[in-house]
């Protein structure tokens, strides 16, 4: 039967790779999973007074539709959020949806028609480039400096009469790269000059370890701002999927985007209006668990890159999130990173994700590690990494 060309496209490295660990685990073989960013997977469970409000508003009966937009409170307690990073943005600005992904979804639909360019650093997270391919369009890699900052002259170079939008995500899945306002104010302005979009995930912006974090509101003044964020990681709410797009109040640029995109909300009727409850807690409530969960991943970042250090392996050192993205000395023992990733799969029983994952352009030749299980657990993965790659 005939299926859609445009799936043909789609890939999803992060989760495509566990293919080939179930192959693994149903021969009986043991499995440490370092390739998929799920905190509550692990030793960082959902916080009480989340649960709490979810359960309570169950027991409520809470369980109809909600607007197709996002429940009214959640939207006045997002705005409280992201008014405080810099970004003005009132509830009619505000569009909540089923996590992050579907926020993206529902942007690049409605910015991305065949043909069209969306630019993106590299190396980057997967699903931006499968939806822009989805939808007809071609993701464009621009390369970052080795200490992080965008290479504003081949960001430059790659726009053309067919670019749409520029994507930034910071800090940054996979490499853990968090731009700094220099920088924000730069890509800023270059979208400005080109009448461009600026596409700004921060899902991880309360996960900073070394630097302060820096929200694109506090530069967007009245440029084409589209702001993607959620509360799988700060809240660990992963499983729930619930996260929202703003949209820059100051931007008349927006307007068109503005009224089109709620339509894309109603095709779909609504997110889960228990968990939409829940989130309102999750933004007013106590927040004591983040700094606890950033000091623990911070002693599990600084285990991980003192073993690849003296291994030799180069990584530069993640200043948010949970991720590090090792560079690997291919020589002729791999063909690709691909390889290497599966290579130690079978060797050791080790799940990374291959970096040509996240782009070939800039993201081959690495493979991406996530950070988040208990440092006994870390040591393990690390202690079969480095007879792997000695043998």
């Amino acid at each position: 039967m005939k299926v859609s060309d445009r799936t043909h496209g789609v890939e999803y490295a992060i989760r495509d790779i566990t293919a080939y660990a179930n192959k693994f685990r149903s021969q009986g073989r043991e499995i440490v999973y370092l390739n998929i960013g799920d905190p509550v997977k692990f030793d960082f469970p959902t916080p009480e007074h989340i649960k709490r409000a979810l359960i309570d508003a169950v027991n409520r009966n809470e369980n109809y539709y909600a607007e197709s937009e996002g429940l009214l409170e959640l939207r006045k307690a997002i705005v409280e959020k992201e008014s405080a990073k810099g970004l003005d943005v009132t509830e009619s600005d505000v569009i909540v949806t089923n996590g992050v992904s579907e926020g993206l979804d529902m942007t690049l639909a409605s910015i991305v028609d065949p043909n069209s360019e969306v630019l993106m650093p590299g190396p980057y997270y997967p699903p931006y480039s499968s939806y822009v391919k989805f939808y007809g369009g071609k993701p464009v890699e621009f390369r970052l400096h080795q200490d992080g900052r965008p290479d504003l002259e081949d960001l430059r170079k790659k726009i053309t009469s067919r670019s749409r939008a520029i994507c930034i995500i910071s800090p940054n899945n996979p490499t853990g790269e968090v731009f700094d306002k220099k920088s924000l104010q730069q890509l800023i302005d270059i979208a400005t000059e080109h009448d461009l979009y600026i596409i700004c995930d921060e899902i991880y912006d309360k996960i900073t370890f070394d630097s302060t974090f820096t929200g694109i509101g506090k530069v967007a003044k009245d440029a084409p701002v589209v702001l993607l964020n959620g509360f799988s990681k700060a809240y660990l709410m992963t499983g729930w999927r619930c996260g929202y797009i703003c949209m820059n109040s100051n931007s008349r640029k927006l307007d068109q985007f503005r009224e089109d995109v709620p339509k894309l909300a109603r095709v779909r009727i609504a997110t889960n209006l228990p968990v939409q409850i829940a989130a309102v807690q999750a933004l007013r409530g106590p927040q004591d668990h983040i700094p606890i969960m950033i000091e623990k991943l911070r002693k599990r970042r600084d285990l991980v890159i003192k073993r690849l250090d003296a291994l030799g392996i180069q990584c530069k050192l993640p200043r948010g999130a949970f991720y590090a993205f090792p560079k690997i000395d291919l020589r002729s023992r791999w063909k690709d990173d691909k390889e290497f990733v599966i290579d130690l799969l079978k060797s050791t029983g080790v799940l990374t994700v291959h970096g040509s994952g996240f782009g070939t352009s800039y993201g081959s030749g690495h493979f991406r590690i996530v950070y988040l299980p208990p440092e006994e657990v870390l040591e393990d993965a690390m202690d079969r990494l480095e007879k792997f790659v000695q043998s």
